[in-house]
């Protein structure tokens, strides 16, 4: 499986402070990779970097094999970019600015017009083509942004913050159409909103004070924090204090009536000692399920190791 993106030994020093040490990760297939940290943590440092807006002080970023550094023209045609705030012109139509947008990217002038109009297809923006871009609403305008990204069809799309300032009915369109160009692209994408990172995501990078603390898959990331707690349906629930005599449960809160969650150390079997209990006694069991840690917890603990 090729690389689509290879980062190795990146560091980057403003002045005296280095913002980013010692950044390696690398990207094999399409889909969505989520970039995480607190702010200032040195993702738009990294970002910035693999999009060529800034030359690092150490390190290679490779695109495709390419290293932007030796060939940084080469590597860039494999990048497209949206920052925080789309950079439109807003006294262009959708069209004059798409097509300046796949100028600047070198399409050749005979193949402009068919990527313009494929771009605005694929974007859901062809019925605006010729609307003043500062006509438009945000959602749309976010849309004119990724298009932009998108036209040139690189290896590799970078979006920063892309539903930042949308309202929750342009949030979920935006997210339907990072999932669908995902299908055909690799994005890295960086937000600080943690249910956007769950629900688009395959895999997380995650920097803090300028250093790498994660990278691993999304579903690693939420078991990142052993569970310590059950939550578990009874017909015929015991008390608390009859639950505690279970080897290994340390609290027991009742959710309702039939329902409730046990807290547990490192004991091992835990599930199996409920279960026996529960055959034993008569408290007739229907439901026991591991409690998956709380992202923002996982969040938290991950940048305190910084």
């Amino acid at each position: 499986m090729s690389t689509v993106l290879k980062v190795e030994n990146l560091s980057h020093r403003y002045a005296s402070a280095w913002a980013i040490r010692d950044i390696n990760f690398e990207i094999t297939q399409s889909g969505v990779i989520g970039l995480l940290g607190s702010n200032g943590a040195g993702k738009s440092t990294t970002m910035n970097i693999i999009c060529g807006v800034l030359n690092q002080t150490e390190g290679k970023v490779f695109i495709n094999g390419i290293d932007k550094s030796g060939n940084p023209r080469l590597a860039k045609k494999q990048i497209g970019f949206l920052p925080q705030t789309p950079p439109l012109y807003t006294d262009f139509t959708v069209n004059e600015y798409l097509t300046y947008t796949a100028e600047l990217r070198f399409i050749e002038k005979n193949k402009i017009k068919k990527s313009v109009a494929d771009v605005m297809d694929r974007t859901g923006i062809s019925h605006f083509s010729s609307r003043l871009i500062k006509n438009l609403s945000g959602g749309y305008r976010q849309r004119v942004g990724i298009a932009q990204a998108i036209i040139h069809k690189p290896s590799i799309v970078i979006l920063d913050e892309p539903t930042n300032g949308l309202d929750p009915n342009q949030i979920i369109e935006a997210r339907k159409l990072i999932k669908e160009i995902a299908q055909d692209h690799t994005i890295l994408l960086s937000s600080h909103v943690l249910s956007e990172i769950n629900l688009l995501c395959r895999d997380i990078i995650m920097i803090e004070a300028g250093r790498m603390v994660f990278s691993d898959s999304m579903e690693s990331f939420n078991n990142y924090i052993q569970p310590a707690s059950l939550l578990v349906k009874m017909e015929n629930p015991p008390t608390a204090s009859e639950l505690l005599k279970i080897p290994g449960v340390t609290k027991v809160e009742f959710i309702s009536d039939k329902q409730c969650r046990i807290f547990f150390s490192n004991e091992t079997g835990i599930s199996e000692a409920i279960i026996a209990a529960s055959m034993q006694h008569n408290w007739k069991l229907q439901e026991i399920n591991l409690e998956k840690s709380v992202l923002d917890d996982v969040f938290k603990q991950l940048s305190q190791q910084s």
